[in-house]
């Protein structure tokens, strides 16, 4: 893969995992309920949730895209349509209420709450489909190329959440203050992701 697709699919996930969300929410409503331990215990949970579902999208999409190599075009075309959807409902969405996702202070009850936020979350899934063929080359190997991304992605995400982890103290007001500013840049930036996308031509 050219280190140009790989800088810009890495810029891209830091400004995605930036954005809040559902494991973001977990993870800031029990870093400030509880202290940053139980922040990054939530982030535990959450992360390992994240590595079989990238698992499951590079296998199943590697697959695919091996068996009939026109299905690039189409996979990636699919993708864009979802992230338009995503960033539309972002930008609809209600400020998040970080009030309803903590749980007691326990740290096994806090790790599984996490785990189960992003398992049970279809969309997940959903967006690591139509978000990893995007920075494909189809001229590659796409398990080694997918499998690549997800660990850049994982890497990234995982960082970025135990930031939030820590920093939670801090952020907490601002995000129940501009919560719904924060969903409408969440929204923006998937929104303008889909378009660069869409418009990008293959070599």
């Amino acid at each position: 893969m050219a280190l140009e697709l790989l800088l810009a699919f890495a810029a891209a996930s830091a400004l995605l995992a930036l954005m809040p969300g559902p494991n973001v929410a977990v993870i800031v409503a029990n870093s400030v309920a509880y202290g940053p331990r139980y922040g990054l215990l939530a982030v535990a949970g959450t992360s390992s949730a994240m590595i079989p579902q990238l698992a499951i999208v590079t296998l199943g999409l590697s697959a695919a895209l091996s068996i009939m190599a026109e299905w690039f075009e189409v996979v990636r075309w699919v993708g864009v349509i979802y992230l338009v959807y995503l960033g539309i409902e972002a930008w609809r969405a209600p400020p998040p209420n970080l009030n309803a996702t903590a749980q007691p202070k326990s740290p096994i009850a806090i790790y599984a709450r996490g785990a189960l936020v992003s398992l049970t979350n279809p969309k997940t899934l959903l967006f690591f489909g139509a978000f990893l063929p995007q920075f494909v080359d189809p001229k590659g190997d796409a398990t080694t190329q997918l499998a690549t991304l997800s660990v850049i992605f994982f890497t990234i995400a995982v960082t970025i959440d135990c930031s939030w982890a820590l920093l939670a103290g801090k952020v907490r007001p601002t995000l129940a203050r501009f919560g719904r500013w924060t969903n409408r840049v969440t929204g923006g930036v998937l929104l303008t992701a889909a378009a660069t996308l869409a418009l990008a031509r293959r070599p």
